[in-house]
């Protein structure tokens, strides 16, 4: 159900987009108000494009999203400060907490909706440290930091 929510919500994005750069043009005078004339088969066209934004929407989510593994021995609890120190960083706050997973999600409201609600990353223990959920471009750089900041507490015992 999450795949088809984001594919949907993708769908709708690209399909404004398209809306608002189509209207501008028009409303410029660069483009003609007729359907057959500014595009090469008329409506025939626009179907076609918004099939092929169907397909991207569809194969976004798949690729857009993903897990990471972060190394860290030890008790889970000994790096849930360096996490949320890590995550605060990079503009993240903790949303929720329970049995040892923890939920982050942008601290700004412009931010969240350029991701379409779609911002949080879920960090929960697993053997060998943890296993975070996101957003993929988000997670990378989330991850990154989170490593640094467990590096910092081993460095320290």
């Amino acid at each position: 159900m999450t795949y088809l929510r984001r594919a949907l919500k993708y769908f709708i994005q690209i399909c404004l987009i398209f809306a608002i750069i189509i209207g501008i043009l028009i409303l410029s005078g660069m483009v003609s108000k007729d359907i057959s004339v500014a595009f090469r088969r008329g409506w025939d066209s626009i179907f076609m494009i918004l099939g092929i934004f169907a397909v991207m929407s569809a194969a976004y989510p798949f690729f857009g999203y993903g897990k990471r593994n972060i190394l860290a021995y030890g008790d889970p609890a000994d790096y849930t400060d360096a996490i949320k120190e890590a995550m605060a960083l990079r503009g993240y706050i903790l949303t929720g907490e329970e049995d040892g997973e923890m939920c982050f999600r942008l601290s700004s409201p412009l931010n969240r909706a350029a991701r379409l609600w779609e911002d949080s990353i879920r960090i929960k223990p697993q053997l060998g440290g943890f296993q975070a959920e996101g957003l993929i471009r988000d997670l990378a750089r989330a991850v990154s930091s989170i490593n640094y900041k467990i590096k910092e507490v081993k460095n320290d015992d």
